[in-house]
C-alpha cells in the first residue's frame, strides 16, 4: 500500500521561487507524486509514496520558515493516486481573492471529537464551506449548502445572506481538510463575526477519528485525486470521476444510459456534443491500450 499525505501551513515566505525548486527537488529525488502549491501565505499539498518517501518530504517542508508545527493527514491507496509531481507557484494557497484577510488569525478550532456535541447546540448554524459538486457527495446532517461553485464566490455569497446569520450565537464551518475554513474564519472576522468556529482538522479527521456508529457525517467525503472519495476511516469511496467532465458519479449515476465510462455522466451529457464525446470515447480507449502494454497514457506509472 502507499502512504498518501495531505497537509498545509499557513505562513510567510519571502522567496518562493527558491522554496519551490528546492522542494521540487527533495520530491523528485525521494520519488514521490502529487501536487503542492506554494504561496507567499504558505504551504499546501497532498503526495503520495512509500513510507520513507513520503516521511522525506514531509521533514524537509518542516525546515521551512513556519512550517515546524506542520500537521499532516495519512491516508492509504492500492495504486498511486496522481499521475506526476508537480510543486506550482501561486498567489494563494487557497484561492478567496479576498487579500486583506489574515489566514492566521482564523477562527475558533472545535476538536473532531468535540464535533458532535458543539454542532448539536442550540442555535449553532452549520455551514459547508465546500463547492456544490463535493457536497452532493456528502455532508453533515443539517448543515447549509452555499451552492458555490468556487471557493473565492463564497465571500459574496456571505454577504448577500448575512442578515439571516445576524441572530446566530454560533456559526460553525467546515470543509475537506481544513485549510478553506483557516481563510473563511478569518474573512468571517474581519466582517465583524466573532463567535465562529470551525472542525479542526476538517472533514478528513473527523471520518478518521470519530466511529461511524456516532457520526454526524451522512455520505462520503469527496477528495482531489484519483480516488475521488472516502468514507469513515478513510476507506476508498464509491464514487468515481467522469473523465468528461472532471465531476464525481455515484453508484446511482452509473446506472444512467446518459453514463459511459470514459466519455460522459448525467452531469455533463447534455453539454458535449457528439465530436466531444467521440475524442473522450478515443482517449478512454487509448488509455486501456496502454494499461494492458503496463504503461500510463498520461504521466508516469500508476503502480509500483
Amino acid at each position: 500500500m502507499l502512504r498518501v499525505a495531505a497537509f498545509y501551513q499557513f505562513a510567510g515566505f519571502d522567496d518562493c521561487p527558491a522554496i519551490r525548486g528546492a522542494l521540487l527537488a527533495i520530491c523528485k529525488d525521494a520519488g514521490t507524486k502529487g501536487t503542492i502549491l506554494v504561496a507567499p501565505e504558505g504551504i499546501n499539498g497532498t503526495i503520495a509514496g512509500t513510507q520513507d518517501e513520503v516521511e522525506r518530504v514531509l521533514v524537509h517542508i518542516r525546515t521551512l520558515p513556519g512550517c515546524s508545527a506542520l500537521e499532516h493527514k495519512d491516508s492509504t491507496a492500492a495504486i498511486m493516486p496522481f499521475y506526476r509531481m508537480k510543486v506550482r507557484l501561486k498567489r494563494e494557497i487557497v484561492t478567496m481573492g479576498q487579500f486583506e484577510i489574515d489566514p492566521l488569525a482564523p477562527g475558533h478550532y472545535v476538536a473532531p471529537e468535540d464535533w458532535n456535541a458543539f454542532i448539536a447546540e442550540p442555535g449553532t448554524i452549520l455551514i459547508d464551506t465546500r463547492n456544490d459538486y463535493e457536497v452532493a457527495v456528502g455532508s453533515f446532517v443539517g448543515a447549509i449548502n452555499p451552492e458555490t461553485r468556487s471557493f473565492s464566490d463564497f465571500p459574496e455569497w456571505f454577504r448577500t445572506h448575512r442578515e439571516a446569520f445576524a441572530a446566530a450565537p454560533k456559526i460553525a464551518m467546515f470543509c475537506t481538510g481544513g485549510i478553506r475554513c483557516e481563510k473563511s474564519t478569518a474573512f468571517l472576522k474581519a466582517e465583524g463575526i466573532e463567535e465562529v468556529y470551525h472542525l479542526q482538522g476538517g472533514i478528513l479527521k473527523y471520518l478518521e477519528t470519530v466511529p461511524a456508529a456516532e457520526s454526524r457525517w451522512e455520505g462520503e467525503c469527496f477528495v482531489f485525486d484519483q480516488r475521488v472519495a472516502v468514507g469513515h476511516g478513510l476507506a476508498p469511496g464509491s464514487h468515481v470521476l467522469c473523465h468528461g467532465c472532471r465531476m464525481p458519479v455515484s453508484e446511482a449515476d452509473r446506472a444512467s444510459p446518459l453514463y459511459v465510462e470514459g466519455v460522459s455522466c448525467p452531469s455533463c451529457y447534455a453539454n458535449r456534443d457528439e465530436a466531444q464525446r467521440a475524442g473522450y470515447a478515443e482517449r478512454h480507449r487509448q488509455t486501456h491500450l496502454a494499461e494492458r502494454r503496463g504503461e500510463a497514457h498520461v504521466g508516469a506509472a500508476l503502480r509500483r
